[in-house]
């Protein structure tokens, strides 16, 4: 469906988006109502019937009550943010990565045949000034960078493809500080979401963030100063305390990445805890399942049964009506019924490593592609990343969504048809020694993902791009 706004230029449309953005950052916020409706009722036009009306009725029906917790966190974090960084945030995520990137992004799916992604990871260093419990970074040491050149590149041609939001891995991105702000400054119409444990957060890095806009800090951070600081160090709670501060004075969003493993999990989730990282100024989080990956990773941190299903029901307690938490989380391996299961292998994004290696997951350091010799679409079309296409959903319960994790069978056959290589930087691992370690863990999993799946809600059917259909 084409409408009037379609035909304007990109730059004409971007332009239009900011319009609606600055009316909505100058009025006061009980009169920001009719800024979100005509946002709905532009992007209603830019996408013609790219989505069901019912999506555009609920957002209408949602931003008309005054009420709605969802409107009210929307209109703190307006309140709290920097007037630049609202704008070029909301411009970068919303208008080019939401809108028009996702557009895009599904007219190359049909050109190509090949999954395109929503988003990219990459690492720009394998350096970390830190060597956490179970993490594969730390004992990388400088071992390997992309260059400025290389991650340029990776924006380059991700925009070219739709693929307007990346985020920085490693490592420690931030120990590459200098490259990120200028790539950041370079691709000003792109958003960055660092994963950073905080240490090298400053005074004159967050003044940089402030004038570029479009970096949003992902704090790692993991319950209680021993929680911790049992697994990443003595002194690491009391920097990420320090960033958060920082952040916070600036008007700068972050967020927080928190793995949940057998030890911490309860304490990443407390009422307490959110509450504490909340007034500290996070206002939204990943959880991400604890993955026992490389060859010296300890098994014996993987959550139990009960413990996911606790974090099944805990996570969707926040997000709910009844939490008077202003933090929204997601998380990684629990939420794959509102994206279709397994979004790795380029389906909703891929991880390119230090080495240029093009990783489905990123925690899943297999490849045959590197970013070196192959364009990004090449990569997208490599067997293992095909592979990942014709098998997904890996699972039609999406509570069991990954290849290695819930269903270690699919990852081992798939690496050894494709033929592709290992490659972890630290100390690489057969995929046979891989998913040896997630079998056991899988097999306890599938019973109470069977019995818990039927009951969950699903969200109406929208946008696939694959071709099998839920059960």
């Amino acid at each position: 469906m084409t409408t009037a706004i379609n035909t304007l230029s990109h730059k004409m449309q971007r332009a239009a988006a900011g319009t609606l953005i600055d009316m909505a950052l100058g009025y006061a916020a009980k009169d920001r109502q009719k800024a979100y409706l005509q946002m709905v009722d532009w992007a209603r036009q830019f996408w013609g019937d790219g989505l069901p009306e019912e999506s555009y009725d609920k957002a209408r029906a949602a931003l008309s009550d005054p009420d709605n917790k969802w409107v009210r966190y929307i209109d703190r974090v307006l309140d709290e943010t920097d007037p630049h960084v609202a704008r070029v945030t909301a411009l970068n995520l919303g208008f080019e990565a939401f809108l028009r990137g996702t557009r895009s992004i599904r007219k190359n799916r049909e050109l190509y045949q090949c999954n395109i992604p929503w988003l990219i990871l990459f690492d720009p260093t394998s350096a970390c000034n830190m060597h956490c419990e179970g993490c594969w970074a730390g004992t990388y040491g400088g071992r390997s960078n992309l260059s400025f050149e290389d991650m340029d590149k990776i924006l380059t041609q991700g925009k070219e493809l739709g693929v307007y939001l990346y985020m920085l891995t490693g490592g420690e991105p931030l120990v590459r500080k200098a490259d990120i702000i200028r790539l950041a400054e370079k691709h000003s119409d792109a958003e960055f979401a660092i994963y950073t444990n905080s240490t090298l957060i400053d005074e004159a890095f967050c003044n940089q963030l402030t004038r570029l806009g479009n970096i949003i800090p992902m704090l790692s951070i993991e319950g209680t100063p021993e929680t911790n600081d049992a697994r990443r160090g003595g002194g690491h709670y009391a920097a990420v305390m320090r960033a958060m501060d920082l952040l916070k004075q600036h008007g700068i969003p972050f967020g927080t990445s928190i793995c949940y493993t057998r030890a911490n999990v309860e304490a990443v989730t407390s009422d307490s805890f959110l509450e504490m990282i909340a007034e500290k100024g996070a206002r939204f989080g990943f959880y991400f399942h604890y993955m026992p990956v490389g060859s010296d990773a300890a098994p014996g941190l993987l959550p139990t049964v009960e413990q996911r299903e606790y974090m099944i029901r805990r996570i969707r307690y926040l997000r709910s009506k009844d939490s008077p938490i202003a933090f929204f989380p997601m998380d990684f391996q629990n939420d794959g019924q509102y994206v279709g299961g397994c979004i790795a292998g380029g389906r909703n994004y891929f991880h390119i490593n230090s080495a240029g290696d093009a990783e489905p997951c990123v925690f899943i350091h297999y490849s045959n592609a590197n970013i070196h010799d192959s364009s990004l679409l090449e990569i997208l079309r490599s067997p293992l990343f095909m592979a990942y296409r014709e098998g997904q959903p890996f699972n039609q319960n999406h509570l069991r969504p990954c290849p290695m994790l819930e269903n270690p069978q699919l990852l081992e056959e798939m690496v050894h048809r494709t033929g592709a290589h290992n490659t972890d930087l630290a100390s690489p691992e057969s995929v046979e020694h891989l998913c040896a370690k997630c079998r056991q863990y899988a097999a306890d999993w599938q019973e109470a993902a069977d019995r818990l799946w039927p009951t969950l809600e699903k969200p109406a059917r929208g946008y696939q791009n694959y071709k099998q259909a839920d059960a």
